[in-house]
């Protein structure tokens, strides 16, 4: 008799043959550079069941570029596998065509020019429509929103998220967990929350006074006479990555026993399937899926992976759905007897010049922007160099804002956080207030100005590295290098805690990092509370106005070894 595990692989090979991750489709696409809404939303209809996934918009309710990273890579067990494959190795793991649709959405190569062939993608108008098409096929179909959805543009910071808040209601999500929403402060998420028309869950939220669940943890919904289980996992290092003085009240973490019983808690109450909707990182998700019995689906967010295709982990599938609205997971299950036993997927390319704006999504979003337009719109320099952020080392918008820390804050080193939010911008085009306030939007975006010993400097690229590099994704959070300024380095990825950095030098003299002496640190997004100096967008802004115009050299300041 076959095993639910051999459907699973089945069903894996399956999508392979018959493109539901749409690789095949797009490929042959590419050949007349062509692309129609339809095409890109075909999808053979399968099972009793289909989940819908959108994870890390960031707030951004337009169409964008996003230049997906050139390195990303993974240690211990992760090492070499997706999603830390990139680039060419991407399009060669996949078979994909260079020069396709999917290469321009899924990989950094040739970015550039592909952007002006396939345009900008997402923008919420653009992801309702996918959704109501997809809900017009399946109407019983779950909506879920993994998190990391009212932070990361200007209008949210100024309206403290509420114009994702209506924009996520008026696409009628069915359930959401959490990360950088909690950066509002407790006062205000629970203000959303009461609010909300869905489930805000977070099985891993405690109360710290009674140390008892804060959060429904899952919600159990009735889907085609299916009992479907979604257990939430908000993000688990909060008061390490961000600062736990906004949200003192509440502890996370991975809480892997916690999700244990929570799954067997939902199957003996009669689920059919269990969902995790997860804001853990993919890596921890992995790690989670092999130690946790009984998950059908893991929904993965944070560290912003797209993958044309699901990646199996014993009974388990994790569907990983990229970032900044560039995608929507469609994922049709066969569900029998209380098991999946099979499942089709689509990674679905929001290309905003293909599919048509949702009428009704288009007002609000205009609506909600308007008051700010004026603003957001200012150009306040112009680009020569493409801006990104993603990558484990470098990002040229990060370049860009510890230029502008070494200028505007008279220091000798910038330090910039290494997430992983932020659209890019084109080489020619205006660098916009809006641009500029993406890639900086935080409730926390002092720069600051502090004396740091190099013995100091040494421990934070050291914690940081640890933070990324650690093989037990139990001890990784998800982000990236702290980006710097002015000063260079060597990192040995494969070494332990205290001995990964070397070679650290001053830029501006050549000379090495003394560990002794003091030197001039300009910074931001501190997670101390009290953290004083002007906004990092202020500073930035500033320079950008000095400048006029962006051109930013190759970064060659850091040197990795050990990959």
């Amino acid at each position: 008799m076959i095993s639910r595990r051999e459907f699973l692989q089945a069903s894996m090979a399956a999508s392979v043959i018959w493109g539901a991750s749409g690789i095949g489709r797009w490929s042959r696409l590419a050949a007349q550079q062509a692309l129609t809404q339809d095409q890109l939303l075909q999808f053979e209809d399968f099972g009793n069941l289909t989940l819908i996934h959108i994870t890390d918009i960031h707030a951004q309710l337009k169409p964008i570029w996003f230049r997906e990273p050139e390195i990303n890579l993974g240690v211990g067990e992760a090492k070499g596998r997706p999603p830390h494959v990139t680039g060419a190795d991407f399009l060669k793991l996949y078979g994909l065509k260079p020069g396709s649709p999917d290469a321009y959405a899924l990989t950094h190569v040739d970015f550039e020019a592909l952007g002006k062939t396939y345009g900008r993608m997402g923008g919420m108008d653009r992801i309702a429509t996918v959704v109501k098409a997809i809900r017009a096929a399946r109407p019983e179909a779950l909506l879920l929103d993994g998190g990391d959805t009212w932070h990361g543009s200007m209008t949210s910071l100024l309206t403290k998220g509420q114009d994702m808040v209506h924009a996520m209601n008026a696409l009628k999500v069915d359930a959401m967990t959490s990360h950088w929403e909690w950066t509002l402060g407790t006062e205000r998420v629970k203000e959303i929350v009461d609010a909300l028309p869905f489930p805000f869950l977070g099985a891993n939220i405690f109360d710290k006074e009674w140390d008892e669940p804060a959060f429904p943890p899952y919600e159990i919904f009735e889907r085609g006479g299916l009992q479907v289980a979604v257990i939430g996992q908000a993000f688990p290092y909060m008061p390490i990555a961000n600062p736990g003085w906004m949200f003192p009240e509440y502890s996370f973490g991975v809480r892997e026993e916690r999700m244990q019983e929570m799954v067997d808690e939902v199957r003996e109450k009669g689920a059919d399937l269990v969902v995790c909707l997860s804001h853990n990182g993919f890596d921890v998700d992995r790690k989670m899926a092999s130690r946790v019995k009984g998950i059908d689906v893991i929904l993965t967010g944070h560290t912003h992976d797209a993958l044309p295709e699901p990646v199996l982990v014993g009974e388990t599938i994790l569907i990983a759905s990229g970032s900044h609205g560039k995608f929507v997971s469609r994922v049709d299950l066969d569900v029998r007897d209380g098991r999946m036993m099979g499942f089709r997927h689509k990674l679905i390319p929001i290309f905003s010049d293909v599919i048509a704006p949702d009428a009704e999504m288009a007002a609000l979003v205009d609506g909600e922007r308007a008051p700010f337009e004026a603003q957001l719109s200012e150009e306040l320099a112009r680009t020569e160099s493409l801006l990104y952020r993603r990558g484990n080392f470098n990002g040229t918008w990060d370049d860009l804002i510890c230029q502008a820390m070494l200028s505007e804050r008279d220091a000798e080193i910038a330090m910039s956080p290494g997430v992983r939010w932020g659209p890019s911008v084109m080489p020619g085009e205006p660098i916009r207030r809006e641009d500029l306030m993406s890639a900086t939007s935080i409730t926390y975006g002092a720069c600051y100005r502090n004396q740091m010993t190099g013995e100091f400097l040494k421990t934070v690229l050291e914690d940081v590295a640890d933070n990324i590099f650690n093989p037990d994704p139990y001890y990784q959070q998800g982000g990236d290098m702290v980006r710097v300024g002015g000063l260079g380095y060597r990192i040995d990825i494969s070494q332990p805690i205290g001995s990964r950095i070397s070679e650290m030098t001053l830029l501006r003299t050549g000379e090495a990092i003394d560990p002794a002496r003091s030197y001039t640190v300009a910074g931001w997004a501190s997670v101390n509370e009290g953290t004083e100096g002007p906004q990092i967008w202020d500073v930035v802004e500033s320079h950008l106005k000095k400048i006029g115009t962006v051109r930013l050299e190759p970064n060659s300041s850091v040197t990795i070894t050990g990959a």
